[in-house]
């Protein structure tokens, strides 16, 4: 263990790196209950026990290569957002199989390899302004908080307002409710796995209500149901529709990574004095290898978690920190009728709490200079409104590179961002022309 992961350089112990890598399990556990039934929502062969399966497993072995190859503290799953997209843009809102939504995965995670190899991801990130990166997860996090609140029923669709609260006398919307308000308290409390504490404490709520039902013949400990082994279709990798799909998921994934991996070895204080990530090759290549690993698997991206950072302010420091979380997920492999039980009104409680979460870059966002602020308010507003992460995305650019030319500032136009100008235009004008 010294010898792999230099414990006494980073002042650390096996105990306390074993119990940082359960604290940090517990914490982002909750993505094993919420992350199938999203996906399962689609059916079609995609079963939330498949789901369940892969999320675990390619959890592991993402895990695993950040233990080993990296030595970081720090934990990977299906990314919440990338999820989302994936189910209610990909497949739902665009009509592509989930079948060409795992290629559409696939062929990101090969091109992180690439990318990550040979530092083009880093070279990237610098590209895109600021203020749209920071934008990005605000906008993904009023996403995910609208299908919390639309799978508990708390607020549904009306045809004269649009939007409107649900019965929230229903038995469903009112443990949604209830669940929240459990992890809110939790977590006001700084108590571990408040998110996971409050979707099993909703989920137990729900037996005497009737949301919670036992299948005949339940029981704890089961066997995991098989993946769904390299279900791939390459039919529509040339369409433009596809290509749009692949650079959103390219483009959140790299935001979301590099977001994480900057802030939990900040906290950890494992980067240097210029904020430069230890070893950020391997890191990255952590994620892409989850995210390849995943796609074959039947999963969406997988990509770096914020939670990891509970486990850090429990003591973790090196890789053993994320090789314990890693087991974690494999043994939780053998729990899925615990996971699989629980209702959508016990996940839309950490539904709507990890939006929360994520909206908390918008105060470092300078809406006072137009050309900054109204590109990242369009992206924010574009993304739960349209339903759709890209849509953020190509009206937050457009809006940039047209202000930023408006006020003879091109010099803040990188090179990348003219790129993704020429691309969504012409985006607009094929459809122009074929509607």
């Amino acid at each position: 263990m010294e010898k792999l992961f230099r414990l006494k350089e980073n002042n650390t112990t096996i105990r306390r790196e074993i119990l940082a890598g359960l604290t940090t399990f517990l914490t982002l556990a909750y993505i094993l209950a919420v992350h199938p039934g999203m996906l399962g929502e689609i059916g079609n062969g995609m079963t939330p026990g498949a789901v369940f399966t892969a999320t675990a497993i390619s959890s592991a072995i993402a895990t695993f290569v950040m233990a080993f190859a990296a030595n970081l503290p720090i934990a990977l799953a299906p990314g919440m957002g990338l999820n989302a997209f994936f189910t209610y843009t990909v497949v739902f809102g665009m009509g592509y199989s989930w079948q060409v939504a795992l290629t559409a995965v696939f062929i990101e995670g090969a091109l992180f390899v690439i990318l990550s190899l040979f530092n083009v991801r880093e070279a990237i990130v610098k590209a895109i302004p600021p203020s749209l990166k920071k934008a990005v997860p605000v906008g993904i996090g009023l996403f995910i908080a609208l299908i919390g609140l639309s799978n508990a029923g708390v607020v549904v669709g009306s045809g004269n307002t649009i939007i409107g609260l649900g019965d929230l006398g229903a038995a469903t919307p009112l443990l949604a409710i209830v669940g929240f308000a459990i992890v809110i308290v939790l977590h006001a409390l700084k108590i571990p796995g408040a998110i996971l504490i409050g979707i099993l404490a909703t989920t137990i709520i729900g037996i005497p209500l009737g949301v919670t039902v036992f299948p005949q013949g339940w029981s704890p400990i089961g066997s995991p149901e098989s993946p769904l082994f390299f279900r791939f279709d390459f039919s529509a990798v040339l369409s433009f529709k596809f290509f749009m799909v692949l650079l959103t998921f390219l483009f959140v994934d790299i935001f979301d990574t590099v977001g994480t991996l900057v802030g939990v070895t900040t906290q950890a204080g494992l980067s240097d004095k210029n904020g430069n990530i230890p070893r950020v090759k391997q890191a990255f290549l952590a994620d892409a290898v989850g995210t390849v690993a995943g796609s074959a698997l039947g999963t969406s991206t997988v990509t770096s978690f914020v939670e990891s950072t509970t486990g850090i302010a429990a003591g973790g420091r090196t890789g053993l920190t994320a090789l314990s979380t890693g087991v974690f997920f494999l043994l939780a492999l053998f729990l899925s009728p615990v996971f699989l039980l629980i209702p959508s009104a016990a996940t839309a409680p950490a539904l709507i709490f990890v939006g929360f979460l994520m909206v908390k870059s918008v105060t470092s966002i300078d809406f006072t200079k137009p050309a900054e602020g109204i590109p990242a308010f369009l992206c924010i507003i574009m993304i739960p409104f349209a339903y759709s992460i890209a849509e953020g995305i190509v009206y937050g650019a457009l809006s940039f590179v047209i202000l930023k030319v408006a006020t003879r500032k091109l010099s803040d136009i990188t090179l990348v961002m003219w790129i993704l100008f020429i691309i969504f235009t012409l985006r607009f004008v094929f459809s122009y022309f074929i509607n």
